[in-house]
C-alpha cells in the first residue's frame, strides 16, 4: 500500500491514496493553518473508527442481524506534553436495527477489537482502548 502527502500552503497538505481518493489536512490559524481540513490526529481517530466499524457491520451482517445503522462515537485523551500522543481511546457504538441481539453485537465488537481491526490492534500496546455499545430499535 502506498500513499502520498503533498504540502500545499502554510500547514495545509493534500493526502492521496493508492485507491485514488484524497483528503485535505490542515491546522488551526494559530499554527499557520486556515482550518481547511481535518487535523492529522483527527484522521487517526476516524481511521480507527472506520476500521472497527467496517468489522462490526460485516460481522453483524454475517451473523444475520437485521442492522440498519451503526455509528461509532470516538473520544480520546491525549498526553499533556509533546508529543501529544493518545493515552486513551473509547469507542461507543450505537447500533440500530430490528431484533438485534446485544450479545451478538458485543461479540462483534470484541472480535473487531481483539482480532480484526488492524488500526486499533497496531496501537493497543501503547493506548488504553475501551468499547461499549447501545442498541437502538
Amino acid at each position: 500500500m502506498k500513499t502520498s502527502v503533498k504540502w500545499t500552503d502554510g500547514v495545509s497538505f493534500l493526502g492521496k491514496s493508492e485507491s485514488g481518493h484524497s483528503v485535505t489536512l490542515d491546522g488551526p490559524s494559530e499554527l499557520g493553518g486556515k482550518n481547511s481540513g481535518m487535523r492529522p490526529m483527527e484522521m487517526m481517530l476516524i481511521s480507527i473508527g472506520g476500521c472497527t466499524s467496517f468489522d462490526v457491520v460485516t460481522i453483524l451482517k454475517k451473523s444475520r442481524q437485521n442492522i440498519t445503522d451503526c455509528v461509532a462515537e470516538i473520544s480520546s485523551e491525549r498526553a499533556e506534553g509533546i508529543p501529544k500522543v493518545f493515552k486513551k481511546i473509547h469507542i461507543h457504538f450505537i447500533v440500530s436495527g430490528e431484533g438485534l441481539d446485544k450479545a451478538v453485537v458485543e461479540r462483534a465488537i470484541k472480535l473487531s477489537s481483539e482480532k480484526y481491526c488492524s488500526a486499533s490492534i497496531m496501537l493497543k500496546e501503547s493506548i488504553d482502548f475501551s468499547y461499549d455499545c447501545e442498541i437502538v430499535k
